[in-house]
């Protein structure tokens, strides 16, 4: 029986020859990346637990969520890591850099078959040159800095065969947007997606980073690409490591395989608050749009830049919307200039900013204001997570048009006047503190009031929100849980130490955040029973020692909000203190319960 592609690079980063869904090993990792996002909290890991640096050489910092400085507390974070670079030899990206994922591949630290993880949720882009990338959160990061390797459970995989021939002007934004609509948040979440198909040989890197990138809005752990002979020619090009190309066998095991017809694609936007709520953009032209974006991970490479100038040149942005252009690296910024790009951006009156992530995690530039609309190249468009305003995620092409056209439209329907249009500000939500409070003692069974919250793909966004993410210590995180979550903003204030949160499918997807596990431990929360989780935050619950489990139904329960349960997490029994009803769910792991009795993965 053959190997999928991630087993492969498993199997080469581990010591087993042949790993198989489930199985929890120790990988070998190539590239061990803080961002100035989490960097801080990988080194105060680090410190308070005395820990050495496997190898430096493999070790890097990369300061792209807010690479000019311009926050206080983010550049605080960026000198502490500036400084531990300085004490370990650590190579730091800094801000005059871009974005770390890019650059991984750009400077050849990642190459076909390698192994990266980084506190960059994002991290799954690697899988555009066949290499595994994974976001992690700070403890698994500084753990892999100590060992040089991290436990990891392997993954499931998915063969997904795109074939036919796309419409013309289908970007490879589009192909996503498109995957999206068929696959929604969650049917990929935790599966590794193999790339297959016509269409997808003939795929440009800059496309399978585009939709590589975009796997995590899907749920899934990573898409990788098999490698093609131009992909491996580049990496050479970059790279000093000898390395050897993986593929799949001809006979690999996968859960699923699925074919589909990119025929059938249309050019597509998601509407405000979900990335998968995808919509033919027919269905949403002509909305009046304040502001647009270019770039992100997702969307930033010389090519997009290129069919953003192409339909920016000889024109004009709408009076009052403003755009604004962020390539991903400053080798990308500089072959703008070189290639006239930024003239006739400015020329057009566009805002064109030093390389970075831009408006994701409260970056340097692509923030919106309350009852801003703004239509974004972007990969996520989660309520604040670029701002309080409303954000329509598109291809470069449909940003660009709809910035000149005053709304949202598609290059070959750009009106020769722009609608200029004025919109009335919304007031600010103002924000609600509470002490802190500290987790109590970590037994193997607890009781405790229940808090149904009976939604799906709650996001980190959502649980700890990213205008928060400068802070450090723990015990300040709790005040600030669930306030971007509707109808339970005043989550924190009333919830109480020992209570239980029951929820719903792929709660914690999106960012690798931390925080988003310590504000429910700092509130006292004892357990998250889910009927999924993302697979990143799963790992940081783990990590931290903060009890989470799974179940397939609690129907039988007959479970009321405010009764009080009782969680084993020993045995998997769940019991309805109130009515006596008990079912069994699967208890935690080995390796969970090995962590969660030592208090932490430290």
């Amino acid at each position: 029986m053959g190997l999928t592609l991630i087993e492969k690079i498993i199997a080469a980063h581990s010591d087993a020859d042949h790993p198989r869904p489930g199985d929890i090993l120790d990988v070998e990792i190539d590239a061990r990346v803080a961002r100035d996002f989490g960097g801080p909290n990988v080194v105060k890991n680090m410190r308070d637990n005395d820990l050495d640096l496997a190898d430096p050489s493999k070790t890097f910092f990369t300061f792209d969520t807010n690479p000019t400085g311009s926050d206080q507390k983010y550049a605080a974070n960026q000198q502490v890591c500036r400084i531990y670079a300085r004490e370990n030899g650590i190579k730091v990206f800094d801000i005059n850099a871009g974005i770390g994922t890019h650059l991984l591949i750009e400077e050849g630290l990642v190459y076909p078959g390698a192994t990266a993880i980084s506190t960059d949720s994002h991290a799954n882009i690697l899988g555009a040159v066949g290499a595994f990338g994974q976001g992690m959160g700070d403890k698994d990061i500084a753990a892999a800095w100590n060992k040089g390797k991290i436990w990891f459970k392997v993954p499931p995989s998915v063969k997904l065969v795109l074939n036919g021939k796309a419409l013309s002007g289908i970007s490879a934004k589009d192909i996503v947007l498109n995957l999206l609509n068929r696959f929604g948040a969650n049917e990929l979440l935790g599966y590794v997606v193999e790339m297959y198909g016509e269409v997808v040989e003939k795929l440009a890197l800059h496309e399978r980073i585009t939709i590589a990138s975009m796997g995590t809005e899907m749920g899934a752990i990573t898409i990788l690409f098999p490698p093609a002979d131009e992909i491996i020619s580049y990496c050479r090009e970059k790279t000093s490591v000898h390395f050897t190309p993986l593929f799949a066998d001809a006979d690999a095991q996968y859960s699923k395989e699925i074919t589909l017809d990119v025929k059938q694609f249309v050019s597509r936007v998601s509407r405000p608050g979900k990335p998968h709520d995808t919509v033919p953009v027919n269905q949403t032209k002509k909305i009046k749009i304040d502001s647009g974006f270019v770039g992100s991970c997702t969307n930033g490479r010389i090519e997009d830049m290129r069919v953003v100038a192409d339909i920016l040149k000889g024109r004009k942005v709408a009076p009052d919307v403003v755009l604004k252009i962020v390539p991903t690296t400053d080798k990308v910024w500089v072959q703008c200039l070189e290639e006239g790009l930024l003239k006739i951006f400015k020329d057009a009156g566009a805002l064109v900013s030093n390389a970075g992530c831009a408006g994701c995690a409260a970056g340097q530039v692509g923030q919106n204001g309350p009852g801003e609309v703004t239509i974004s190249s972007g990969n996520r468009n989660f309520p604040g997570k670029q701002g309080k305003g409303e954000v329509y995620l598109a291809s470069p092409a449909v940003v660009a048009a709809s910035a000149v056209a005053g709304y949202i439209t598609t290059p070959d329907a750009i009106p020769e006047q722009p609608v200029i249009h004025n919109r009335p500000g919304q007031k600010p939500v103002h924000e609600h503190t509470v002490h802190g409070r500290h987790h109590p003692a970590e037994p193997v069974m607890v009781t405790g009031r229940v808090w149904l919250i009976s939604l799906d793909n709650i996001d980190t966004d959502m649980i700890y929100h990213n205008r928060y993410l400068a802070i450090t210590d723990p015990k300040e995180m709790g005040q600030y849980t669930f306030d971007n979550l509707a109808g339970f903003e005043d989550f924190a204030k009333k919830s109480q130490p020992g209570d239980i949160i029951v929820t719903g499918r792929n709660f914690g997807s999106g960012s690798s955040r931390q925080q988003a596990v310590e504000c429910f431990k700092a509130l006292g929360i004892t357990v998250i029973l889910a009927r999924s989780f993302g697979a990143i935050y799963e790992r940081n619950a783990i990590n931290a020692a903060f009890p989470v489990l799974t179940y397939e139904s609690l129907d039988s329960l007959d479970l009321k909000n405010g009764q009080n349960l009782q969680v084993n997490f020993e045995t998997g029994k769940i019991v309805n203190v109130e009515n006596g009803r008990s079912i069994t769910v699967t208890p935690f792991s080995e390796v969970q319960m090995e962590i969660y009795k030592n208090g932490g993965l430290f």
